[in-house]
């Protein structure tokens, strides 16, 4: 298949975005079934006239709900670990994640801290006047909320996604061919029958496609590039070297990377387009397995 870098550079993908990116939708499910139970106990407390003392009552006899309570102020414990808390009636600030751990047992000093926090956190409020009806409907807008900040991580996986779904995609077509992803020396051996030589770090590639027929493997690594960087240039280093070490072995190594950020570093790409026997972007990737297919 020939090389063409122009038409590399020019069918980049700007954005790389799914409708998955915005929510894990699995995830907010899970979060919020794990913790259903002891919600059920906390919505005893909506509409309450007696809340403050039935709160305390509830916090001491089920103590597992406390570590609930952090969600419901839209945050996770391990943030409010990270945060001293001013208490504005003493102007005292401290570390107040203990109130939230059900293993260690409130003093009166806790019980008064917790009260300050069911108080001014705005919970009483909310539960007391009926503003929620459920807590676990609750608790699910909150997930979805705080699962937004997860977008960040979630894009460099995207790459992964995309490309996961082109090659199932194609074996479908294709009956000669079989892929695995997160594949290292033991599981191209376990998966695909294929022996690969290790090297000294026994890399991980993000995918394996063999070719059954022609018992000819090749090992696809993949990212995404939104913004250039110094990183574009070392990571371009980096797989001229994985490329040497597989061709060696009489095994391909392509290379699948997109993202407008390659425009900034050209220079670095070019010679790597020219080193490595296979770097696509995603449009010359699904053309290349076009190509192998035939």
């Amino acid at each position: 298949m020939k090389k063409d870098f122009k038409n590399f550079i020019d069918t980049l993908n700007e954005d790389l975005f799914t409708w998955g990116y915005f929510v894990d939708f699995d995830k907010v499910i899970k979060n919020s079934f794990e913790i259903k139970i002891l919600l059920n106990i906390l919505n005893s407390l909506i509409g309450e006239k007696n809340i403050e003392e039935k709160f305390l009552s509830l916090a001491k006899k089920y103590p597992e709900v406390r570590g609930v309570l952090p969600i419901l102020v839209a945050t996770r414990i391990k943030k409010i670990k990270e945060v001293k808390i001013l208490n504005i009636n003493t102007m005292k600030s401290d570390f107040r994640s203990d109130l939230f751990n059900s293993k260690i047992n409130l003093t009166k000093s806790d019980d008064d801290e917790l009260l300050h926090f069911f108080i001014e956190s705005g919970l009483k409020g909310i539960l007391l006047n009926k503003n929620v009806s459920d807590l676990n409907d609750y608790v699910f807008g909150i997930e979805v909320g705080m699962d937004t900040n997860a977008r960040k991580n979630r894009s460099g996986n995207l790459m992964e996604d995309v490309v996961f779904d082109i090659l199932y995609e194609f074996v479908k077509e294709n009956k000669s061919f079989s892929f695995i992803k997160q594949a290292n020396v033991s599981k191209i051996k376990k998966d695909l029958n294929y022996s690969v030589e290790k090297n000294k770090n026994d890399r991980i590639f993000d995918f394996a496609l063999l070719n059954k027929s022609k018992n000819k493997l090749f090992l696809i690594e993949v990212n995404l590039y939104g913004s250039g960087g110094t990183k574009l240039k070392s990571v371009a280093g980096e797989f001229e070297k994985v490329n040497n070490f597989i061709l060696n072995q009489n095994i391909d190594f392509v290379w699948v990377t997109d993202g407008i950020g390659w425009k900034t570093a050209e220079n670095p790409m070019k010679e790597a387009f020219e080193n490595n026997k296979y770097t696509f972007n995603l449009k010359q990737f699904k053309d290349f397995l076009n190509y192998i297919s035939k």
